[in-house]
């Protein structure tokens, strides 16, 4: 697969269209406004999530924002292209296979595995690779209960992810242009899938998740860029190997298997000391912040990777 080339402009510095359209929700001036009509939100319904002590005190990102400023490359490679394709794409019924090096390898319905594991509400930083974020309200399940039923054996030491693949729902998997290699796969090591931040989201705001942003069911690692959040997951498999990462298969000296947010390793083609915040910033535009260790998580993590060269393993 050939690799990006550099342009002039940074693209995460360039404005899309579709925000620049919505500017003054996203600026925070019309943070009650209407929601985009365009936007397939058709399978989205209430979801009762348990409050947890899991929040930041950061500001939250208009709802409106987090589900029509995204990544979601099946849909497309726009921020806006996920909102605006994703509306054929048809989440339920759904399951889950969990395999590999596991006592009990079981196939899990969603509505099963929501029902067996309580939904929880956590408040998380998200931060994209490509140095903006935000701050969005999840409600999901611990992947460690998850792994828990299925009894990881004694040689497991990674959890690799693999997401669904349907180009006649997802455009952005068919036709002759194929941004990234299919199926979207992820990996973890089991240390870091079972601490307890790692979450398995099937929601925000407190509704099911919306298409554009993973539904039913995708990955959340606060403390990593947001790439490793693989979203409509539909096999989850343990082993005893590093598993692939599509990001690091398409283009490896710019994207690792660890992507721990780290603001003194710079992306080769931009800095990764700051951040540009969604959703905040008033009239005088986005909010730029410092980013922090970890996505300030490091309390919660950092021992993960104690005597780790974290440049080598970026």
């Amino acid at each position: 697969m050939p690799r990006f080339k550099a342009p002039h402009i940074p693209s995460f510095e360039i404005t899309p269209k579709s925000v620049y359209l919505r500017r003054r929700d996203i600026l925070g001036l019309a943070a009650g406004g209407l929601a985009m009509a365009a936007a397939p939100q058709a399978f989205a319904a209430p979801l009762t999530a348990k409050p947890t002590d899991y929040k930041v005190p950061d500001e939250l990102t208009p709802k409106e924002s987090v589900t029509t400023y995204n990544n979601f490359y099946e849909f497309g490679t726009d921020k806006s292209d996920p909102a605006a394709n994703a509306g054929k794409f048809k989440p339920e019924p759904w399951t889950v296979k969990v395999d590999g090096l596991v006592g009990k390898p079981q196939t899990f319905g969603l509505e099963d595995l929501i029902k067996a594991i309580p939904v929880e509400e956590r408040i998380y930083r998200m931060r994209c690779v490509e140095a903006w974020s935000m701050v969005i309200p999840w409600d999901g399940m611990p992947l460690a209960s998850l792994l828990s039923l299925v009894e990881p054996t004694s040689a497991a030491k990674y959890v690799a992810f693999e997401s669904v693949v349907r180009p006649e729902e997802m455009p952005g998997q068919s036709g002759s242009f194929q941004p990234l290699p299919w199926p979207y796969v992820e990996g973890l090591r089991l240390d870091e899938a079972m601490n307890p931040l790692t979450l398995l989201a099937v929601g925000l705001y407190g509704e099911t998740l919306p298409n554009q942003n993973g539904a039913p069911i995708r990955l959340v690692t606060p403390w990593k860029y947001g790439f490793k959040g693989i979203k409509s997951i539909v096999r989850i498999t343990l082993t005893d190997k590093q598993p692939p990462s599509t990001w690091n298969i398409a283009n490896a000296s710019e994207y690792g298997f660890y992507a721990n947010v780290n603001p003194e390793v710079d992306h080769p083609r931009w800095s990764q000391a700051s951040e540009r915040r969604i959703g905040t910033g008033g009239f005088f535009g986005t909010k730029r912040v410092d980013t922090l260790p970890f996505n300030g998580y490091g309390e919660q993590v950092a021992s993960l990777y104690k005597g780790m060269d974290l440049r080598a393993n970026f």
